[in-house]
C-alpha cells in the first residue's frame, strides 16, 4: 500500500511540474518578457454597458407594430387587462397601449402614430409628439384623460408619440 501511495504522489508531482512549467513556457512566448504566470483572479472581469436600448423591442414591433426605442426601464409596456394604475394611450389605429411606471421616475422613447387621448396615472407625466417638423409637449393629467395630438390640434393633424416622461 505504501508503494502505491508513494508512486500516486510521485506521479501527481511529475504531472504539477509538467503542467507549470507548460504554463511558465507559455507565458514568456506569448508576452515575451518573463517567465512568470499570472494568475486569472487578477484579471478584471469585462463591464456590462447599459445601452438603454428597450428588451425585446424587436418582438414587439413584430407582433404590435409599436416601436420601443430606449428607456431607463421604469416605464415598461404591459398588457392592459393585468392590472390598474397604468398610463393608457390610444392610438386610431390600435387599440389601447398601457405603460406601467415603477420608481420615483421614468422616461420612454418610442413611436406610436395617431395618438390622440392618454389617460394619466398618479404620476406626474408630460409626453412629446411630434408633427410635421416640430416637436409639441402635452402635460397629462393625473388619474384623467387628456386629448393630445390631433384632438388637441387646432388642425386636427396626425401626431406620433415619441416619449414619456413621468416622476413622483
Amino acid at each position: 500500500m505504501a508503494r502505491t501511495l508513494g508512486a500516486a504522489v510521485a506521479a501527481g508531482a511529475l504531472a504539477w511540474v509538467a503542467l507549470a512549467g507548460a504554463g511558465a513556457g507559455a507565458g514568456a512566448g506569448a508576452g515575451g518578457s518573463s517567465g512568470a504566470v499570472a494568475p486569472v483572479a487578477d484579471e478584471a472581469p469585462g463591464f456590462a454597458v447599459e445601452d438603454f436600448n428597450y428588451p425585446g423591442a424587436d418582438k414587439i414591433l413584430a407582433e404590435q407594430n409599436i416601436v420601443l426605442k430606449r428607456g431607463d426601464g421604469h416605464i415598461v409596456l404591459v398588457d392592459c387587462a393585468s392590472g390598474t394604475g397604468f398610463l393608457e394611450v390610444w392610438a386610431r389605429d390600435k387599440a389601447k397601449v398601457c405603460f406601467k411606471v415603477t420608481g420615483n421616475s421614468g422616461w420612454l422613447t418610442m413611436e406610436i402614430p395617431s395618438v390622440h387621448l392618454i389617460k394619466g396615472n398618479d404620476y406626474t407625466t408630460q409626453v412629446d409628439m411630434t408633427v410635421d417638423n416640430e416637436t409639441k409637449t402635452f402635460d397629462i393629467t393625473k388619474n384623467a384623460w387628456t386629448s393630445v395630438g390631433e384632438s388637441a390640434d387646432p388642425e386636427g393633424r396626425e401626431h406620433m408619440l415619441v416619449e414619456i416622461r413621468s416622476t413622483k
